[in-house]
């Protein structure tokens, strides 16, 4: 790889460039392994971000419902500020679900990596002994890595089904700020509760397992 794309790659961070993704991540990878930071440290420091955006993402969906359930409360006179209000959250959980999916993505890629590697290693050892354990604690790291991973997408799919409520909802508004707009919403308040409700359970699991793998992989250390 030249100097110049090895640049590129480094100062990108994160990298997901179209040209030469994989390059660039193996850069990335070598480049941290210079400062210690292995990746092994870059997967936990994922997952702790994906948990967060998650986090963030649960008060969204919360505040978001506030927001509908409080539509059905007002007069006619102020469904335009209502909607505005509306508009201006659901925007808020689009924004943290692409966040969301883009941190989970983020942990997949350097799992990826770390378990390609890590499988690999494990044809170096001459000790069969220690190749033993070191294998036990790949299959029991990934083992743990699939829970954590699953409980994530679990969560992730239960986005876009309140995502579509709100903005079936939001649209209605939009041209019809009367009482039908209100009493449409209400009839679909029911459901979109349910499902914020199913949501943020799914979410909790998810950072409930994200929290167990980081604690698990700082004690391993």
């Amino acid at each position: 790889m030249s100097k110049k794309l090895f640049s590129i790659c480094f100062c990108a961070g994160l990298i997901s460039f179209v040209i030469y993704p994989a390059g660039c991540q193996k850069a990335y990878y070598k480049t941290m392994e210079t400062f210690g930071k292995h990746k092994r440290d870059i997967l936990v420091s994922r997952v702790e971000k994906a948990r967060d955006a998650q986090q963030d993402t649960k008060e969204e969906f919360k505040s978001a419902l506030e927001q509908f359930s409080s539509v059905v409360k007002v007069p006619g006179s102020e469904l335009q500020t209502k909607y505005n209000k509306l508009k201006t959250e659901l925007d808020k959980c689009e924004a943290s679900a692409k966040e969301v999916s883009s941190r989970i993505t983020d942990v997949e890629t350097v799992s990826k990596a770390l378990f390609k590697e890590w499988k690999s290693e494990l044809e170096q050892y001459t000790n069969r002994q220690l190749r033993s354990a070191s294998e036990q604690k790949y299959k029991q790291t990934q083992q743990r890595y699939e829970q954590l991973i699953g409980a994530m997408k679990q969560a992730e799919s239960k986005i876009e089904p309140v995502l579509s409520a709100f903005r079936d909802q939001v649209l209605f508004l939009k041209h019809n700020l009367n009482a039908q707009a209100v009493a449409s919403l209400q009839g679909e308040l029911v459901s979109i509760e349910s499902n914020v409700d199913s949501l943020i359970k799914e979410m909790d699991k998810s950072i409930s397992e994200a929290n167990a793998f980081i604690s698990t992989m700082a004690a391993e250390q």
